[in-house]
């Protein structure tokens, strides 16, 4: 797919692993819709980024986790970019807990945060990129998604959803020439993982991760960029964690 022109639409857009793909879909020509549940002050700087590639943002304030707001980001990412080409979620958050500590709501909302949007965006979306006759879908998962974490039973619960509901969409939906990707990235330099405590970010540096060292979101939105373009590559789970899930450590 190229993406001079392209309209692009990524949820969680304008901080971290969304904004970073959000400019580099723009330095490769796209058009672009960023949803955030707060638009802050991210949004002027991504504004600026933007205008000083020559290509549109457009700001969409909304929370996804309700059904009738991401489906409704859909419509209006379509309506003013023109047409829908590609759909990014990124969107989400932390959701620490043992098993035994977890609430049933707290159990609840991170389905609602992390795989629910996904039904309501994608329905929403699929019959606009089959208008294009071709779509990318790319789903942010996350490395624990993919092994064991402790204290983390629902992030990883959530995350692990992912890799097969991409496994799903991308076996239904390749008759339409529609692609449906996952990236699954490890310890990445973003507010996420800002929070880290120093004994176990050197823990991670030291013995977990075998580059030793973290990722940046431009890495990341480098490979989503290149899921979005490659047109051979469908139903995969790409990681990019330094060799976290290696588990040779």
């Amino acid at each position: 797919m190229e993406l001079n022109n392209a309209a692009v639409l990524i949820t969680g857009g304008t901080k971290g692993i969304g904004a970073a793909a959000a400019l580099a879909v723009a330095a490769a020509g796209a058009n672009v819709a960023v949803v955030a549940r707060n638009a802050g002050a991210a949004v002027a700087e991504l504004e600026r980024q933007f205008a000083a590639l020559g290509r549109r943002l457009i700001v969409l304030t909304a929370d996804v986790s309700q059904p009738e707001a991401a489906r409704r980001c859909v419509r209006e990412a379509h309506d003013q970019l023109g047409g829908l080409d590609a759909l990014v979620h990124s969107a989400g958050g932390p959701v620490p807990g043992t098993f035994m500590e977890l609430s049933a709501a707290t159990w609840h909302a991170a389905f609602d945060t992390h795989v629910h949007p996904i039904f309501h965006l994608c329905q929403e979306a699929v019959p606009f990129l089959r208008q294009r006759r071709q779509g990318a879908i790319i789903l942010v998962s996350s490395s624990a998604g993919l092994r064991g974490v402790a204290g983390a039973v629902a992030y990883q619960t959530v995350k692990g959803a992912l890799p097969q509901l991409t496994r799903a969409l991308a076996r239904e939906l390749a008759g339409d020439n529609i692609r449906v990707n996952c990236v699954a990235p490890g310890v990445i330099r973003t507010e996420f993982h800002a929070q880290m405590p120093p004994e176990v970010k050197k823990n991670n540096l030291e013995n977990r991760i075998p580059l030793r060292r973290e990722g940046t979101p431009d890495q990341v939105a480098g490979l989503i960029r290149e899921l979005i373009t490659n047109d051979y590559i469908t139903g995969e789970t790409v990681s990019i964690d330094g060799g976290l899930t290696m588990r040779i450590c």
